[in-house]
């Protein structure tokens, strides 16, 4: 499958500009104009990277973010007009992975997000040979170097969410907000519980890895070259 990148802009000329350079490099596009329909899709659907205009018609890119943040991982690379320093640090604080100031090539736009996919995607990319982990998002399945890995629910969307950002440190609070339904109903022990399991059966696979790393205090991260 090819990697999946959603465009959200109220310019139709840079998206049109935005989705030729992707679709030329074998990515698959979704667009959008507004955020409205972004939390839809999300509800519904999947994708591997957002590229995020900060000027929205119905709402911000700041606050859609943060609104994909609630239930998705998904790395997210901002478009805007401003220059100021505040934008920047804002817009990765609350979980960007890049920010591109207007105007931009769009080959420069292409490289950022084949940059990020190698340290947020384990799946298929153009020129990139398959990493340790592959996705299945239909049958919800997680192969480990080739073999599937007998997954509970939330055991798979717990490693699923390590897979997108590996490297990121995710606290107990932002799994439990990534993954459960009802977040407030869990407990903090219930994380450590499910990373125990997914541990031995990783192991089981692969004795010799351990790609999950406890950041004693902040949570949990998967190695990025695991």
């Amino acid at each position: 499958m090819k990697p999946r990148i959603l465009i959200v802009d109220d310019e139709p000329a840079i998206v049109d500009t935005i989705q030729y350079a992707l679709e030329t490099e074998n990515f698959d596009t979704v667009c959008f104009f507004s955020g409205g329909p972004v939390l839809s899709f999300f509800r519904e659907q999947a994708a591997d990277l957002v590229i995020l205009d900060v000027g929205l018609p119905d709402m911000s890119g700041f606050d859609l973010c943060r609104e994909i943040r609630k239930t998705s991982a998904v790395p997210v690379i901002f478009l805007t007009a401003r220059v100021g320093e505040i934008d920047r640090v804002v817009g990765l604080e609350i979980g960007g992975d890049d920010y591109v100031t207007k105007p931009f090539s769009p080959r420069e736009l292409t490289a950022r997000v084949k940059a990020v996919l190698r340290r947020t995607l384990n799946g298929p990319l153009p020129g990139r040979e398959p990493g340790p982990f592959e996705v299945n998002e239909s049958k919800r399945q997680i192969a480990y170097f080739g073999t599937v890995v007998d997954l509970s629910r939330y055991e798979y969307e717990i490693l699923k969410t390590f897979i997108r950002r590996p490297g990121h440190v995710f606290s107990r609070e932002q799994l439990m907000d990534l993954v459960w339904e009802e977040p407030e109903a869990s407990l903090d022990r219930t994380i450590d519980a499910h990373i125990k399991n997914i541990r031995a059966k990783l192991r089981g696979i692969r004795p010799d890895g351990e790609p999950i790393v406890t950041h004693r205090g902040a949570g949990y991260s998967l190695k990025e070259h695991p």
